[in-house]
């Protein structure tokens, strides 16, 4: 059996965010059989724009659109700002979804995680960025559902919290099961 690719889009700018330690969690503890690579080129994103979307979109775009060609499975990292979704992913889920009609997150099983400081864990941006990324056309599994209040890493990365990992794990074997 090959190797399943997951591609991890953390929506945090922030190098030491939670939200990109949760990443790396599950980087890390990817079950055999798949690997999670994290998306490094998301800061470089210019805020989508159909004027500057053409023949030639920015470099910046067009990484984020191969890298997610490429990608058997998408894991969105969602952080929460004010309530909902944060730009940056926004704004790469706005790029993935043009032009329309040609979205590359056309079909890919995609599943939605997140921490946030509020006691349920980002829930809220969660659902939006499921809602956003289902809408860009993507498969999202709503039934796979890991939001964690940041707390309950008591100050430790999210990989020596075991519950989390552990949760992880089955979203990545939901993600890369051969459905």
């Amino acid at each position: 059996m090959a190797e399943k690719n997951v591609l991890a889009i953390v929506g945090s700018l922030r190098k030491a965010s939670i939200n990109r330690q949760l990443a790396e969690a599950a980087a890390e503890n990817a079950p055999a059989g798949v690997s999670v690579s994290i998306y490094e080129g998301l800061a470089d994103l210019p805020h989508y724009n159909e004027d500057i979307d053409g023949d030639s979109a920015p470099a910046a775009a067009e990484a984020l659109r191969a890298a997610v060609a490429g990608a058997d499975a998408v894991l969105l990292v969602s952080p929460e700002n004010n309530g909902t979704i944060s730009s940056s992913l926004k704004n790469a889920i706005d790029w993935l979804s043009r032009p329309f009609g040609s979205s590359v997150f056309k079909g890919k099983p995609t599943v939605v995680i997140g921490t946030s400081a509020g006691r349920y864990g980002g829930i809220w941006a969660i659902d939006e960025t499921r809602k956003a990324a289902g809408i860009a056309t993507a498969n999202v599994l709503e039934e796979v559902k890991l939001a964690v209040p940041s707390s309950a890493f008591d100050g430790k990365h999210p990989r020596e919290h075991a519950d989390t990992v552990a949760e992880l794990t089955k979203a990545l074997d939901a993600l890369t099961a051969d459905n």
